[in-house]
């Protein structure tokens, strides 16, 4: 790979985590540190402020274990993606910006922190989530159910909008059903990913 360093012979390494795809810190490696890297599969930097190569994890045993290194369209920096063991930050966090590393399923996973949100504050006058789940876990299923069923007939019919307006029903009330037995989307990810061959 070439790579082009600058005046120092560094280029900057932004690690992200594989799965997450969440960037986790930003590094420094010379031509050495990039080598020892590709050699042992462990992230490796130069230390600016020790004047030394160093191995992330080699005093706290959190690893940044070496998936892919791409470098950007100029050749001045590399991104490394990894598979991390432990917190990454000197500080103890999950990243250098003091971030819980979890997935990111987008707007979804804005959706379920609504939902426990509103779950947690037990607000049923004024949210159809909170007076939900006080009914119990019976009528949360049943609305799962029955939006199923709207689903399935509106994907028979030719109407795209109700199609997706149904459809986008069934998706909120299956996740009030998840975090009602206790779990989430990261749940069926992992579920999903242990089926994939």
């Amino acid at each position: 790979m070439e790579i082009k360093y600058d005046t120092n012979g560094l280029v900057p390494a932004i690690i992200q985590d594989a799965t997450t795809k969440n960037v986790l810190m930003l590094g420094y490696m010379n031509e050495e540190a990039y080598q020892k890297t590709v050699e042992t599969k462990q992230v490796t930097f130069f230390s600016r402020s020790k004047q030394r190569l160093w191995t992330k994890g080699e005093e706290s045993g959190n690893f940044l274990n070496l998936v892919d290194i791409k470098n950007d369209c100029d050749k001045d920096t590399l991104l490394i993606q990894v598979n991390p063991v432990g917190p990454t930050c000197h500080k103890g966090t999950d990243n250098c910006w003091g971030e819980e590393n979890k997935p990111n399923y987008s707007f979804l996973s804005t959706l379920e922190a609504v939902i426990a949100e509103r779950v947690a504050n037990k607000d049923t006058n004024n949210s159809y989530v909170a007076s939900l789940f006080e009914k119990g876990i019976n009528k949360i299923a049943q609305k799962v159910g029955e939006e199923a069923i709207e689903t399935v007939i509106e994907a028979m019919d030719t109407n795209d909008e109700l199609f997706l307006y149904e459809s986008s029903d069934l998706l909120f009330h299956y996740l009030m059903l998840l975090q009602a037995k206790g779990f989430t989307l990261k749940d069926i990810e992992a579920e999903l990913k242990g089926r994939h061959k």
